[in-house]
This record gives structure tokens, sequence and C-alpha cells, in this order.
């Protein structure tokens, strides 16, 4: 298994990425989806990874720079890598790459009725917050915030 840095218009990624998409627009409103279509994934001050077992694409995530603060986007892992550790090592990575930016702060929004990925957010030291950017309060997202630790040598 590798995490490497992916385009949204490689076909294997894009799969995946569509899967999510359908995931959210089924669980919610269109108007409380807020995931990136994969033009905006390709857009400058976004990195995209994708995780690869030989040439499956098994899980995404991507880092949105912002004013002060990086955003976790696309984080997905198929339903064939769920339960393995994927996402949380997903997680790790964006957080040792934006760390190494000087990064000192990752918001996220996820949706209510994403059990597994709110246990995973909360057991990795994200706490719950309020609306940040652009979001507002809309009955189903859900926002989170971790702190980045920077080791100074």
């Amino acid at each position: 298994m590798e995490i490497v840095i992916a385009h949204p218009s490689d076909p294997s990624v894009a799969t995946v990425l569509r899967q999510s998409h359908a995931l959210m627009q089924a669980l919610f409103p269109p108007e409380h989806n807020s995931f990136l279509d994969l033009d905006a994934l390709a857009a400058p001050g976004i990195t995209l990874w994708a995780a690869r077992d030989y040439s499956r694409v098994l899980g995404t995530v991507a880092l949105m720079r912002c004013d002060g603060y990086g955003e976790v986007k696309s984080l997905f892992v198929t339903e064939a890598a769920r339960g393995t550790g994927l996402a949380r090592r997903l997680l790790e990575h964006l957080e040792g790459a934006a760390a190494g930016e000087g990064i000192g702060l990752l918001r996220l929004e996820t949706g209510n009725l994403l059990d597994a990925a709110a246990r995973l957010y909360t057991r990795v030291g994200y706490v719950r917050r309020g609306p940040f950017g652009e979001y507002r309060e809309n009955g189903t997202s859900v926002f989170y915030e971790k702190p980045l630790i920077r080791v100074c040598s």
C-alpha cells in the first residue's frame, strides 16, 4: 500500500471520488453537500492523495490550504478497504504533510450520519467546533478542528 499525490482526472481516482460523492448525495440534501467536484480538486492550493494497492485506488484525501488553516477534504475509503485503518493512515499522511508546510491548524466538515468518520476524528484528536469559512449551520453538517503540534529541532 502506498499513498501518493494523485490527480482527480486519473480514471481510478475519479471512480473513487465519484463513489464518495454518490454516498454523500444519497445521505444528505443537495444543498448540504460541500464536497469538491473533480475540477475543484485539481485547483491550485489543493493537494489530493490516493492510497493505492498495486493498480487499485482504495481511498483518497485532500488538503485545501485556506487563510490561517488547512481543510481536510475528500477523505473516503472504498467499501473493500473499510475497517483496515486506511482512513486513519490517509488522515495521518495529510496531517504530516500539513505540519511539514507549517500549517498549524486543520479543520473539516462532515455529515451527522457519518458515525465512523466522527469516531475516527475524535480518536485522533479532532474536537467539535462551530461553522468556519463559508460554512453555515444546516442541520446535517458537523465541524471539527485539530491543532497540529510542531516539533522544534
